[in-house]
């Protein structure tokens, strides 16, 4: 069976030492049943990440598809964010037990602040500091979050972030981002890594899945992980979901990362 477990080969450690696997199952836009069956389909064929957030709406479908899956709570990472209405310190601290009540967990593995808000950042990063104290959650990280914010936080003296979760893509290269985070020990989780369908027909990027006899869904997951990143491709059939997993048996040469590496949402989008 096609797996991403919570062995070394398929996580990363994040800079306060929690494993995080480097493929996981992006929810937004899943909603009531469908939700829970795929979530819990793709737990069952060897997912071992979710990602959610409080304004997808799907958390309670989430937890029930949990519980239904018979794993453990140490076998799945689950990761949910706070909204931009629910920001500050004190509603951050409310926002966070409404999304442990809805999952129905006491804990969750990774607790991101989904949007930055002008004049809410800090005090929302304080009660995140303060959930991650007292175990609400085993790492806190920004979704979204520009080089000043993260440089906000860290003149401060504050934990910095684990994760920064941002929309990252061979068309979507933030390579200022991809190596600050580098320097500083903040892993990047990419949202969007399929570009939401839009260059999936790139006559480079099917030039690439061709010469490996992949899909260029494939390929551009591969190229992710091979940069390091954690991926969270949204799929809603039991083919994508299997498709999406399978990508551990290859590996990109050198001069193909190359060619993916200089590929734009600008040119895909003319091609188009």
């Amino acid at each position: 069976m096609l797996s991403a477990d919570l062995s070394p080969k398929f996580c990363v450690r994040l800079n306060n030492e929690v494993r995080m696997p480097i493929m996981g199952l992006g929810t937004w836009g899943l909603e009531g049943e469908q939700c829970y069956r795929v979530v819990k389909c793709a737990l069952q064929m060897g997912y071992r990440l979710i990602d959610t957030a409080s304004m997808y709406g799907n958390e309670a479908e989430i937890g029930r598809a949990f519980r239904d899956s018979g794993l453990s709570r140490d076998d799945v990472f689950i990761t949910t964010k706070v909204a931009s209405k629910d920001q500050g310190y004190e509603e951050t601290l409310a926002a966070c037990q409404a999304s442990l009540y809805r999952l129905g967990l006491s804990f969750v593995d990774l607790y991101m602040i989904h949007w930055p808000v002008v004049g809410k950042n800090i005090d929302t990063w304080k009660a995140m500091e303060e959930l991650f104290s007292k175990g609400k959650c085993r790492a806190i990280g920004v979704s979204n979050f520009s080089i000043p914010l993260i440089e906000e936080i860290k003149r401060r003296e504050m934990v910095l972030p684990a994760v920064n979760q941002i929309e990252f893509n061979p068309f979507v290269y933030e390579r200022e981002m991809f190596n600050y985070c580098a320097e500083n020990g903040i892993h990047i989780e990419a949202y969007s890594p399929l570009t939401r369908g839009i260059c999936l027909q790139d006559k480079t990027l099917l030039g690439v899945a061709h010469a490996y006899g992949k899909s260029p869904a494939q390929i551009l997951l591969r190229w992710a992980l091979q940069k390091g990143v954690t991926v969270i491709p949204k799929a809603t059939s039991v083919k994508h979901l299997k498709e999406n997993l399978d990508i551990f048996d290859f590996e990109l040469y050198f001069g193909d990362m190359d060619k993916l590496d200089a590929l734009s949402m600008a040119q895909c989008l003319i091609d188009r």
